[in-house]
């Protein structure tokens, strides 16, 4: 897990996340916060490995540290983070010796995971695993979250 350390020591990395957690810090709702990056990775690799998916995990965990990095852009610019996210991933990503084929995989996984809820491949159990990472169910400001019921973690499951 070398590259992915490599990822969360680089340069423009801390300095996103410091903006972000700026942004973030009376945030009411769920936080993009270090936990929810690998909250998502680590349940991504566990309905993978169930699911008999085939995933490398350093790709796994890259796509988990960087798919909302951008969201601080989103707040000052009203780039969709998604978008703002990629984009910022791409030089950290050539950066911390990730070959082109896995940047463009991981890159895939930043860029659908608001998107690829249906797919049966590692970008819809990327976006099934952002979904199932916020706790809903303990969440002080549940009933003012905007988030539609039906998406709402409102039991402990995976």
């Amino acid at each position: 897990m070398n590259r992915v350390n490599a990822v969360w020591r680089h340069k423009i990395y801390q300095s996103c996340l410091a903006k972000l957690r700026d942004w973030e810090e009376k945030r009411e709702f769920c936080r993009h916060t270090p936990e929810h990056f690998l909250d998502v990775a680590r349940l991504t690799w566990i309905l993978a490995l169930e699911a008999g998916i085939a995933a490398d995990k350093e790709i796994v965990y890259a796509a988990g540290l960087l798919h909302d990095i951008g969201r601080f852009r989103q707040y000052e610019e009203g780039i969709p983070h998604e978008q703002a996210s990629a984009e910022l991933a791409e030089q950290i990503l050539k950066d911390c010796g990730f070959e082109e084929q896995e940047q463009e995989e991981i890159l895939r996984l930043i860029r659908e995971h608001r998107t690829a809820g249906q797919a049966e491949d590692l970008a819809g159990l990327f976006y099934r695993a952002d979904k199932l990472s916020r706790s809903c169910f303990s969440c002080p400001a549940r009933e003012k979250c905007d988030w539609p019921e039906e998406k709402k973690n409102l039991e402990i499951r995976i």
